[in-house]
């Protein structure tokens, strides 16, 4: 019997990455939407106290253990931002779209090779709410923010971050590759690990 997993985020697009990437551990991952969990307000002022603050309210309304994750894309010439405030980078209500024109904006007049940039992500799996030592992970995925959309895969800045490892945006690579090269990939990578040896 697959354990079940509660995942603090109604993201279709995470839920996806995430079930995929562990659909061969015998989890089972469930989105808080599935319990009517209500949203909690992301009051932290970094990537982790976030995560943490929506894996707690995940356990606490479904009795399950947590994961949740809070990511989000570092721009070196806008001194890191959006950051914490990707999703809602344009306003509350934002669409990727929304978003991705105001990040445009935004680097309008910043030259190609200063438009560096890393999506950050912070995982946190916490056996139940009051767990007083979540597992914390990390992963980062370094680029450079495009001038154009480009690429149809992926979600939020995907289609405006350049991999140059493999020449194209993150919106143009395979769900596989991605998930093996994304910083959520690579926090869940190391969420695996401290789980099996937990």
């Amino acid at each position: 019997m697959s354990q079940r997993i509660v995942l603090a985020s109604n993201n279709q697009g995470k839920v996806r990455e995430i079930g995929q990437l562990l659909a061969d551990r015998n989890m089972e991952v469930l989105p808080q939407s599935s319990f009517d969990i209500p949203d909690i307000e992301e009051t932290g002022l970094s990537f982790v106290e976030n995560a943490i603050l929506k894996a707690r309210n995940a356990a606490a309304h479904s009795g399950l253990p947590a994961i949740a994750d809070d990511s989000g894309l570092e721009v070196d010439a806008l001194n890191g931002a959006p950051g914490i405030y990707s999703a809602r980078y344009a306003g509350p209500g934002a669409t990727d779209e929304d978003n991705n024109a105001k990040m445009l904006e935004a680097l309008a007049d910043v030259p190609d090779e200063a438009r560096t940039a890393r999506f950050q992500c912070l995982m946190v799996y916490m056996r139940h709410a009051e767990d007083p030592v979540p597992i914390i992970c990390q992963g980062s995925w370094e680029g450079r923010i495009l001038r154009s959309p480009q690429g149809e895969n992926g979600f939020g800045y995907d289609p405006l971050f350049f991999v140059p490892e493999k020449n194209c945006s993150a919106a143009q690579l395979p769900a596989e590759v991605k998930n093996a090269m994304s910083h959520r990939g690579k926090a869940l990578q190391c969420l695996l690990q401290a789980l099996s040896h937990g």
